[in-house]
């Protein structure tokens, strides 16, 4: 059976190959999911999931993707499909298309399932954006969706409002930002280790750094190659953290921790520190707010005491 699955998304894969992706829209595979998260600290990110046997999801991706491109092309549109992907949409909980998902600052979203007019699919864009803005994404711009106003039938501009003004990020989140825009990974850390030494309470450059490292120790990573290692040997600490990572990046939080704290359970001395040390960032990358965050350290300590 584990075979015939193989087979199948493979063929889905050649078959996929063959279609055109929407214009101004990225195919979703799990190497391209990584450079997708990883936009998607600047700017907005929408993944439409579709299949090719149907037609209403493959017209759905196609109108998000003008729609996006005619709102000002702040969201970045990926298809994935979801014969050709079946991990991601497994990770992602995807169980019906067309499916659409929004991911900000790393963090999927479930936004709707179904069909949806043109009108519909520009405000769900523009609700995307705004949520952006307000979380201080540089890449989502400042003003409203309609801060250049309307034209008139002779060409009259209607009055445009005035913006309200950005509030800027601390200089160091700033520049962290802008390191991660131009893949320097490590410049990133530096900035947000900075920010911490200045302001060990600053939850946001915690978490930044978190994601960060997260994004550094999985951008060359081959994802059959890591999971296939931890499957091999289950003791093997390093593969399983590794694991751990990817399914933390793909959605898939509550099997991430639960990997870890089975090796917590497992191992002992600098080894289980080291495991323990990852459940901490990754409860950062996750957030402090989410109830899959509490039950981890719940569980994590129980483990430990």
């Amino acid at each position: 059976m584990r075979g015939a699955v193989d087979l199948a998304a493979l063929a889905a894969q050649a078959r996929r190959s063959e279609k055109e992706t929407p214009s101004g829209a990225v195919e979703v595979t799990e190497e391209s999911l990584q450079e997708l998260a990883q936009r998607s600290m600047q700017s907005p990110v929408m993944l439409v999931f579709v299949a090719a046997a149907s037609a209403a999801s493959e017209d759905l991706a196609a109108r998000l993707a003008r729609v996006c491109a005619e709102d000002g092309g702040v969201v970045t549109v990926g298809v994935c499909d979801v014969d050709a992907q079946p991990a991601i949409a497994q990770a992602l909980q995807v169980n019906a298309v067309p499916t659409v998902i929004a991911v900000l600052g790393g963090r999927p979203m479930p936004m709707f399932q179904g069909s949806a007019d043109d009108a519909q699919l520009l405000e769900v864009v523009r609700q995307v954006t705004q949520v952006a803005r307000e979380a201080g994404m540089a890449g989502a711009g400042a003003e409203g969706p309609d801060a250049a106003g309307s034209e008139g039938a002779e060409g009259a501009t209607d009055a445009e409002p005035v913006a309200e003004p950005e509030v800027p990020l601390p200089p160091l989140h700033q520049a962290a930002y802008d390191a991660i825009e131009s893949d320097d990974l490590d410049g990133a850390i530096t900035a947000y280790e900075q920010a911490l030494k200045e302001n060990p309470r600053d939850v946001e450059a915690r978490a930044g750094l978190a994601l960060v490292r997260l994004m550094l120790r999985t951008r060359d990573a081959d994802p059959a190659a890591v999971r296939g290692a931890a499957a091999a040997s289950g003791s093997d600490v390093d593969a399983q953290m590794a694991v751990a990572d990817l399914d933390v990046l793909g959605g898939q939080v509550e099997d991430a921790f639960a990997r870890l704290l089975d090796v917590v359970r497992a191992s002992a001395g600098d080894e289980r520190d080291a495991v323990r040390e990852r459940l901490v960032e990754l409860f950062d990358v996750v957030g402090a707010d989410d109830p899959r965050v509490g039950a981890a350290r719940r569980s994590l300590a129980a483990a430990l005491y």
